[in-house]
């Protein structure tokens, strides 16, 4: 199995995807304290890099403790694409460029970029040579299987990307058309697996540990990348890496440890941006996502979606287990005192 293109612990890497709004640094830092062998930031524009807009340029920001990692780039304007890539590489110095040509999002495709690119395959070479002109790094692409059904062909897609000198490939295995709809088909990555001699990285529709095991004993790809899957749940890769040992799953953490997780996680938003209650507010999906699948989750839920200011959501954790802990108590997995909580809360 050919390895993936720059230094890594693991022998079957777990990456955390990039995800606009949701990879930012913090929950970076979160999903590798978890055991996520590689992440990446979320797409960014060629253009807004270039120019050196601000609001990009502040997403490039990371921390020693997210190493490996990739920077990934958008854009149909080869040149464009090359100088991002090669100021990235300059100014921040990641593990590895990422070129999206994956990203379904009508706003990114209607300038030709993400999987716009993906009804020319000559421009998506045309792309990838450029950057790795520019570039010493290893320069890796996510693709998806194909514009819509009728240009669906992700062999062909990934071959030509392998050509042009893409190191490693990530395939989510839908069409653009399909956006996230139908299931993945995980049997287009094995077929991509037996052409290519780079890496290639599987991901779509992994929800759980269980799951990840699944694509990549199914596929035989060489690594695994997780998505939405993580969403509220980063100890999905310590899960993962555990069965692909052949261990025993752990357990999820208890209510009061899940409380915690998403406490630290907003201590390190809170640290990170200058905006606290444009973040505080924009975490609010984090918090929902912690909380999904409690008992009474969906009360819960209204009153973090209702914060304002990160300080507020101590006290409705706190009060959630006061008036669950007998629920909590009689099941193992929640099992709480209160004052437990905030001791952790307050260490975190």
């Amino acid at each position: 199995m050919p390895r993936i293109p720059f230094a890594v612990d693991s022998e079957l890497p777990l990456y955390l995807a990039p995800m606009a709004g949701v990879s930012e640094s913090p929950f970076r830092r979160i999903c590798r304290r978890f055991g996520a062998d590689v992440v990446v930031t979320e797409f960014l524009s060629a253009e807004g890099i270039r120019r050196e807009n601000q609001a990009t340029i502040s997403k490039l920001k990371f921390g020693a403790d997210e190493r490996p990692i990739g920077v990934q780039i958008f854009g149909a304007d080869p040149v464009a694409m090359g100088d991002a890539a090669a100021l990235v590489t300059d100014v921040f110095q990641p593990e590895f460029i990422d070129i999206n040509f994956g990203c379904p999002v009508k706003k990114v495709v209607r300038r030709n970029g993400g999987s716009g690119c993906l009804r020319d395959l000559d421009l998506v070479q045309t792309v990838i040579r450029s950057v790795a002109s520019r570039t010493h790094l290893p320069v890796t692409v996510k693709i998806r299987s194909g514009w819509s059904e009728e240009m669906r062909d992700p062999v062909t897609i990934a071959l030509r990307c392998q050509d042009a000198g893409a190191r490693a490939l990530a395939l989510h295995p839908r069409t653009r058309t399909q956006m996230y709809s139908g299931s993945a088909r995980w049997e287009e990555i094995a077929a991509v697996v037996d052409a290519l001699e780079i890496p290639v990285i599987g991901n779509g529709d992994i929800k759980t540990a269980e799951d990840a095991v699944r694509l990549q004993r199914q596929t035989g790809c060489a690594a695994v990348m997780i998505a939405r899957g993580a969403f509220g749940q980063p100890w999905i890769f310590n899960q993962t890496k555990a069965l692909l040992a052949g261990l025993p799953k752990p357990e999820a953490p208890s209510v009061k440890e899940r409380f915690a997780i998403a406490m630290d996680h907003a201590g390190m938003v809170e640290s990170y941006e200058a905006d606290l209650e444009g973040a505080a507010i924009e975490f609010r999906k984090h918090l929902g996502w912690y909380v999904k699948g409690l008992r009474d989750s969906a009360e819960l839920r209204k009153k973090l979606y209702a914060v304002n200011r990160f300080g507020e959501i101590d006290g409705i954790f706190a009060d959630y287990l006061a008036r669950h802990q007998d629920d909590l108590a009689a099941d193992h997995s929640g099992a709480v005192e209160v004052a437990d909580y905030q001791d952790v809360t307050a260490a975190a």
